[in-house]
């Protein structure tokens, strides 16, 4: 039997080869980490912490969340937020109760298939999708796949992919998401005779993995995985093969097939011939769509076999252009948002105009590539502001129709005159419209968003959130993380000053408020509010304490923001008549 040999003659070996090719410009250091061992001597396996899977999401739960990001779509959320639910759930149940695991022979999972024209928001919603579940995820376009040659060979780099998505936990990522865009690209050609292996043999390589099979992390094209076996072998002795199971790996797929509409309407029109025949309408491609069969795929270029390790189909449907203004009107779209940093980056606080955003669909409209368009019309509108106004002294930046409409005028008085009266006023209106436009929007969704962030939506929170969306170009999901992390400090308050000054006290409703107010200015942190709290109503409370012997007193916004009236009025009240020792509110 070949003696294994020991790590520091694998690392003296790796030397020397380097040393040899390189000359002595390049050496191997590394540590040696050998086995651990036990009080026995054996060998003791080196644990690492690893991320546990706890998914308990309901399809409404999922498609709420969904809500908040994408217009229309409504039969694509529901079909995606359903079956995916019901994956991670099962996963979930399997690893709860080992021994009720589902085992049915031959089951299939539930791989989906997404079909719409592009700019719908197809890779959008899957990405929201694995945002929110927080499993592995990894994106791959399947044209790379037919461009490289190397037949399955980048389908299983997906699966390794994945590992590394999870920090090299394999129980994680065998829990993971796979997705996969332009997959009507790998459809066989029906003009060419035989087999084409470009495409139809990318659909064989697919098959294995969309279903079970083990995938082997170690690979010769692929360097990492032979050192982090050699690295392995480093820490443990043992020479293991490390390999991922796909069985419960999820595969969404996606494409525009923009000929697939034609396929469905001849076969219809086949089905439609006879004297009691209906004449077929001519309407939205997405309608036509709705109608896809599996002979209607096999009939694009798929494989059948490929075809029914998909089951899940979601059609998506075209955009009008009053869904791309609902897009740009919508408080968490990226594309607005992502242009407001982008003059944030220049200390340019920007505002949109309803009609502003009315013009920037229309242009978007035009261009017939879906919510994708809208990026193109933003920017084309909006790169001569973006060039020159940071040269300028201007800090706040009105976008409306006609500005956009009549670009030059603005910017040579952005240029001259950026504390203009009149463009501070038309910033102020803009303002003001956004803060109502958050209010109304959270008001309409409260209990999900309170739900959400696990925090009591009261109209002085709700004033709060709008307020810091208003001045923070930030979404309303991280609006409200925000604002629970603002809850938090605001509420250690109470057993800081506890500790610090041994006196109770309760912080009403309203003084909590006041309190995220203030934290969320980015240069208060909790330490300022204890010490200014110390430092206001420490002495007073003790004061009262000794006289009375209470050892509990409720603060209020008002006593927060008038201090000394609140203690004065206190002390009086307190020391002329006493009340219960343990309770004291203060009015003012």
């Amino acid at each position: 039997m070949e003696k294994i040999p020991d790590p520091k003659e694998i690392e003296k070996d790796i030397s020397n080869f380097l040393s040899e090719k390189y000359g002595g410009a390049v050496r191997m250091i590394t540590p040696v980490v050998l086995p651990h061992t036990d009080s026995a001597g054996g060998k003791k396996p080196v644990h690492s912490t690893r991320r546990q899977i706890h998914f308990d999401l309901t399809p409404d739960a999922l498609i709420g969340y969904l809500d908040q990001y994408i217009i229309k779509q409504d039969q694509a959320k529901e079909v995606l937020a359903t079956k995916i639910c019901t994956h991670f759930n099962r996963i979930q149940r399997m690893l709860d109760s080992p021994d009720t695991a589902d085992e049915i022979v031959g089951g299939i999972k539930n791989n989906v298939l997404m079909i719409g024209p592009t700019g719908v928001g197809k890779t959008y919603m899957i990405k929201l999708i694995a945002k929110k579940i927080g499993v592995p995820f990894v994106k791959g376009d399947a044209t790379k796949f037919s461009e490289t040659g190397y037949v399955g060979g980048d389908v299983e780099d997906l699966v390794r992919d994945l590992v590394r998505e999870a920090d090299d936990d394999i129980e994680l990522a065998q829990c993971g998401i796979i997705y996969i865009d332009e997959i009507d690209k790998i459809a066989g050609n029906r003009n060419i005779v035989g087999a084409d292996v470009s495409r139809t043999g990318v659909q064989r390589a697919l098959l294995k993995p969309m279903e079970e099979t083990e995938v082997d992390l170690k690979v010769p094209h692929d360097p990492v995985s032979m050192f982090q076996e050699l690295e392995s072998f480093r820490k443990t002795g043992n020479r293991e093969k490390r390999t991922v199971n796909t069985r419960n790996i999820l595969f969404i797929m996606s494409g525009a097939f923009s000929e697939l509409p034609e396929i469905i309407e001849k076969r219809l029109t086949k089905q439609g011939i006879g004297f009691g025949a209906r004449l077929k309408e001519s309407g939205d491609p997405s309608k036509t769509l709705a109608k896809t069969k599996s002979e209607d795929l096999v009939q694009y270029g798929f494989e059948s076999e490929f075809i029914g390790r998909l089951p899940v189909r979601a059609v998506f449907e075209r955009l009008t252009e009053s869904d791309l203004y609902q897009i740009l009107k919508n408080p968490n779209n990226p594309i607005i948002l992502g242009k407001k940093l982008d003059f944030a980056a220049y200390d340019i606080d920007a505002k949109f105009e309803d009609q502003a955003l009315t013009t920037l669909a229309h242009a978007a409209f035009a261009e017939n590539t879906g919510a994708r368009g809208l990026v193109s019309a933003v920017e084309n509108r909006l790169l001569a502001f973006e060039r020159r106004l940071p040269s300028s002294a201007l800090t706040r930046f009105p976008v409306t129709r006609k500005i956009l409409d009549h670009p030059e005028p603005f910017l040579e008085k952005a240029a001259t005159d950026p504390e203009n009266k009149e463009i501070q006023a038309e910033f102020d209106r803009l303002a003001d419209e956004e803060r109502q436009m958050i209010r109304k929007y959270i008001r309409s969704n409260r209990d999900r968003l309170s739900g959400q962030a696990d925090l009591t939506l009261t109209e002085s929170r709700i004033n709060l959130a709008a307020e810091f969306y208003t001045r923070h170009p930030m979404d309303i999901d991280h609006i409200f993380a925000k604002m629970r992390t603002y809850y938090n400090e605001a509420m250690k308050v109470e057993s800081t000053f506890k500790n610090r000054h041994d006196i109770h006290i309760v912080l009403e409703n309203d003084a909590v408020d006041t309190l995220m107010e203030i934290l969320a200015d980015p240069s208060t942190t909790r330490d300022d509010i204890q010490k200014r709290l110390g430092e206001d109503f420490a002495l007073g409370f003790k004061l009262i304490r000794e006289k009375t012997g209470k050892d509990r007193f409720f603060i209020t916004r008002k006593a927060l923001l008038d201090p000394e009236k609140f203690i004065n009025h206190l002390i009086k009240t307190e020391l002329a008549a006493p009340s219960s020792p343990d309770d004291s509110r203060g009015e003012t």
